[in-house]
């Protein structure tokens, strides 16, 4: 691996309707928004922007729509200095997320496929090395399982999976990945047992036959445990002002891609990993607080940067 690495994210773009309001709504009630917003969003669009302001060279595979949604989407990760040639366009609307953001950081979203439910293996081929060439390539569900198995086939770096929205898994695509990324909820649906309270218990599970090598539970204002050679290690995040908790999930996943690429070890990529995802939650929207990583490496501090495995 080279310095900065090479992240190819496999995924979704959606454009996010995002309102604020005092509460969410309970059912049946209509509220009044205190402020409205539209920006890049989708959980791969998302992990591709913050690996790219953690400074790696990202190159982004999925599909958008032929509408003006599409361009925006398309614009929004150039501009972020992502790659976008196997970023391609099909007929039909691009993907939409609706987003309900509360006054306590609190959100509710409802995604609209679009575009990317039509993501298939044959798009994948058609992106040959710009995914046979990462050093790090990252995975979600807002696409088709098929393209996910793909991509996981053609990978010769690391492969890191981020089973969201959670389902259960082929257990050849559990083996096969490298690093899972889950949250509580995903880790019970993708591992069959709910996280347990002792967080030590999750080296049980990463020692089963068929396992991930390496299991990474983001845990919310707790930060992350990353299980990996059999030690089970809690990271806990910076303290910060919650504003939006929106997208920090995927700034997890992007930064923890990028140092990996960079070729930083999993312990130390995902001590990185929490503070880009604490600092992202400082601002509204998914990707307007994504920090890059000389702001990271300021919490930090430079003497404790991450040194290349």
């Amino acid at each position: 691996m080279v310095a900065g690495g090479r992240v190819a994210v496999v995924g979704s773009a959606n454009l996010d309707l995002v309102t604020v309001t005092e509460t969410l709504p309970r059912p049946g009630e209509t509220l009044l928004a205190t402020s409205y917003s539209e920006g890049p969003g989708g959980k791969g669009s998302n992990q591709a922007h913050a690996a790219a302001r953690m400074g790696a060279a990202v190159s982004f595979v999925g599909l958008r729509g032929d509408d003006a949604a599409g361009q925006i989407l398309a614009d929004a990760l150039s501009a972020e200095g992502v790659d976008v040639s196997a970023f391609s366009v099909t007929d039909g609307p691009s993907g939409r997320a609706l987003v309900m953001v509360d006054t306590a950081a609190e959100n509710s979203i409802i995604v609209v496929a679009g575009s990317n439910a039509k993501l298939s293996p044959a798009d994948i081929e058609r992106a040959g090395d710009v995914v046979r060439s990462a050093d790090v390539v990252v995975c979600q569900l807002e696409i088709p399982l098929a393209a996910v198995e793909a991509a996981r086939l053609v990978c010769t770096g690391t492969f890191v999976l981020n089973p969201a929205p959670a389902r259960p898994l082929p257990d050849q695509l559990l083996a096969g990945t490298d690093v899972l990324v889950v949250n509580e909820t995903e880790y019970a649906t993708v591992l069959g047992i709910p996280l347990p309270d002792q967080l030590d218990d999750i080296a049980d599970v990463a020692a089963r036959r068929g396992a991930p090598r390496v299991i990474v539970a983001t845990l919310g204002p707790r930060g992350a445990a990353v299980c990996t050679d059999g030690a089970v290690t809690l990271i806990a995040p910076p303290p910060v002002t919650v504003v939006d908790s929106t997208g920090a999930g995927d700034t997890f996943v992007g930064a923890l891609a990028a140092e990996l690429a960079r070729g930083t070890d999993v312990l130390n990529a995902a001590r990185m990993a929490v503070v880009a995802a604490s600092l992202s939650t400082q601002s509204l929207g998914a990707t307007a607080g994504m920090p890059h990583r000389s702001d990271v490496l300021a919490y930090v501090g430079a003497s404790q940067s991450p040194e290349p495995a």
